[in-house]
């Protein structure tokens, strides 16, 4: 095994042998502060940068030149590519203090760099998964990822050639990688990507069919619907029906049960979803997930979408819809979308020369990703994602945790090989809590969540951040205390420009998302002592965190005296926000205050309105404490500042530290 320190030292960085657990408990040690060991690897500071637009390219160029980016950056960072039509990219690309080289054509600079790689690895169109492999061996072999066809184009040796060489299967796929690539990868990080993407097509009309107008939370509509697809027929690409969530504020949209599909009155499809039944007709469900109640729903910005192709000469098609909540469902006759690899992260993956793996955590998949974790040591960070959206997130996450591995989301962070290098002075200075009275208050905290997620530390918090509202109501930010490693003047940049109302705090569960209670009890202690030089690095002494969720999946298992303890003793924590959702939890255990938060999902005026309910049985004789949480992805500074509004007597909102030193006070 490759060990970390070897292969930082591989890439040109000179590090002083420092254990996890010298120090003081909850200190770094003055080595550990003025040269501390990054967990997440860095390859140079650059100096100038050929940059160019890749938003409007096809994903397979996308894929061939953030393959090139972590082969050409993994010696000296010299290539920074925007990605989204918002510019968020660029709105970094001044804090790396390079000189910058704009290109009109990103295409162009595969010919400026084929020489720094040695060719091409070709992944099979025909089987997904082979991007991943691809991916792996170009950090290997020093090359790119590409197809056959622009191998040929951009004139590159073939160094690999995967087509023809895996059944599409995926659990055959990586059990070869496993057992052939992964011995000569670094073991520094594990990556979790998607092969694949789905992109949207322009230009595709679609027919409104049935709309949900109401707020239904309770599946009290809950009903067989029948929806008429007669007239998209004859659609030569099939009639697509999509499912979305009809509000797109507050979490509850579309939820599916049962499909029955009938052609002139015939039964022709019939399905559960997340059965095998269902496959063949679910054409696009990346953006959606499986209930336990037998169903397939998507919340917010999410949707869902089969295909059903009737007989030749069906003049009548008909779907029965066992149907709930906050449905908006459409019909056309154009696929809506289309399949491309998905590109991203890949340039750290391949300059990391990770091994980069989609493995399902449930089945058969789920054990061979057991096995992957159990190959690396304790601590070792998984960066990507999991499969299957929420479900995959929580059966990804815990068994990540029950081996010992934190899990960093970074599918959608770009630009990493970039970042990590650049210099950037990040404070490990406590921000100073503002005075406040003890009264007989509703006190509340606001904590904005998903910062554990250091692609939405890079892009949705950053457009968050800009928002002229930002600073009118005081809030909680989760961050990523990794930041310090992957994307130091993305920390900096927040810490620098922070209004008196804002507090970072570190996000779930500390250094990268985790469920503590899931950890071997061998190795908690190593992760929390990760966690509070992290900690001291960035000068958080606050964390939102989760734990594994209770076995009938209703809420989370609260944090025990145990995992309270190891947090008490390794890191500067001063309080836990710990999620729950129902606001009921308040314990203090091994001396540490541990609140769960309070979630009253909606708009402003519903938050409001929750928060009042919440407080019917408050007699005023005393101080009541609420830790509310926000939901970053809905909401903005705005809907913020307007909640603020709303609250008037008897509450006050306050920042996160004040809030602990208030509760703190409150309980002696």
């Amino acid at each position: 095994m490759v060990s970390r320190r070897d292969f930082l030292l591989t890439n040109g960085t000179i590090l002083a042998a420092a254990g996890l657990g010298l120090g003081l408990p909850g200190q770094a040690t003055a080595a550990e502060r003025d040269s501390p060991t990054p967990l997440l690897p860095s390859f140079g500071h650059a100096t100038t940068l050929d940059v160019a637009d890749v938003s409007r390219l096809h994903g397979d160029d996308q894929l061939l030149l953030t393959t090139l980016q972590g082969v050409v950056n993994r010696r000296r960072p010299r290539l920074y590519f925007n990605y989204d039509a918002g510019g968020v990219d660029l709105r970094w690309l001044a804090g790396t203090c390079a000189d910058v080289t704009r290109h009109d054509n990103a295409l162009d600079l595969i010919g400026r760099y084929r020489g720094d790689v040695r060719g091409a690895v070709l992944h099979d169109p025909e089987v997904p998964d082979s991007v991943n492999v691809a991916t792996t061996l170009a950090g290997l072999e020093s090359a790119v990822a590409a197809t056959a066809e622009q191998a040929s184009r951009y004139g590159l040796k073939v160094v690999a050639d995967l087509r023809g060489r895996f059944a599409d299967d995926p659990q055959k796929v990586y059990r070869w990688q496993l057992d052939n690539l992964f011995p000569r990868c670094a073991h520094t990080l594990l990556a979790g990507l998607p092969p694949t993407r789905t992109v949207k097509v322009d230009g595709v009309q679609w027919r409104e069919i049935a709309r949900e107008p109401n707020r239904i939370r309770d599946s009290s509509n809950r009903e067989v619907r029948t929806f008429d697809l007669s007239s998209e027929l004859p659609g030569t690409d099939g009639a697509f029906l999509r499912f979305q969530d009809s509000l797109g504020d507050d979490g509850w949209g579309a939820s599916v049960g049962r499909v029955t599909v009938r052609a002139d009155g015939q039964e022709i499809a019939s399905f559960a979803p997340g059965t095998d039944a269902e496959a063949p007709y679910l054409f696009d469900g990346l953006n959606s997930s499986l209930g336990g109640d037998a169903n397939r729903f998507c919340d917010g910005g999410g949707y869902f979408v089969y295909r059903f192709t009737a007989p030749a000469g069906t003049t009548r098609l008909t779907v029965d819809v066992d149907l709930w909540n906050q449905y908006l469902v459409t019909a056309t006759t154009t696929a809506p979308t289309r399949v491309e690899p998905f590109p991203y992260f890949r340039d750290y993956a391949v300059a990391s020369r990770a091994m980069v793996v989609w493995l399902p955590p449930s089945g058969a998949t789920g054990a061979l990703l057991d096995e992957v974790f159990s190959r690396v040591e304790p601590t070792t960070p998984y960066c990507g994602w999991f499969s299957n959206d929420v479900a995959g997130e929580w059966g990804g996450v815990d068994r990540a945790s029950q081996h010992g591995v934190e899990v960093v989301p970074a599918d959608y962070y770009m630009n990493g090989t970039v970042h990590a290098g650049t210099r950037a002075k990040v404070s490990d200075r406590v921000r100073p809590r503002p005075p406040a009275t003890l009264r007989n208050r509703v006190y509340l905290t606001l904590t904005v969540g998903e910062g554990d997620n250091i692609q939405y530390c890079q892009r949705r918090m950053r457009d968050l951040w800009d928002n002229p509202a930002r600073g009118q109501v005081p809030v909680n930010w989760t961050v990523s205390p990794l930041l310090a490693d992957i994307g130091p003047a993305l920390l900096a940049h927040y810490q620098r420009t922070a209004t008196a109302n804002d507090l970072l705090i570190s996000g779930p569960s500390g250094a990268g998302y985790t469920y503590p209670g899931s950890w071997p009890r061998e190795a908690l202690d190593a992760y929390t002592r990760l966690t509070g030089r992290f900690l001291q690095r960035t000068g958080m002494d606050l964390a939102y965190a989760y734990n594994q969720r209770l076995p009938e999946g209703n809420g989370w298992v609260p944090f025990d005296e145990r995992i309270v303890r190891s947090y008490r003793d390794n890191t500067p924590l001063r309080g836990i926000i710990q999620s729950w959702e129902t606001g009921d939890l308040q314990i203090r255990p091994a001396g540490l205050a541990v609140i769960g938060n309070y979630w009253p999902q909606g708009n402003a005026a519903e938050y409001r309105d929750g928060l009042m309910k919440h407080i019917e049985g408050w007699d005023g004789s005393g101080p009541l404490f609420i830790a509310g949480a926000v939901n970053a992805w809905n909401w903005t500074p705005s809907d913020i500042a307007e909640l603020g509004g709303l609250l008037t007597d008897p509450f006050e909102v306050v920042r996160g530290d004040t809030f602990f030193g208030l509760l703190d006070r409150a309980s002696r």
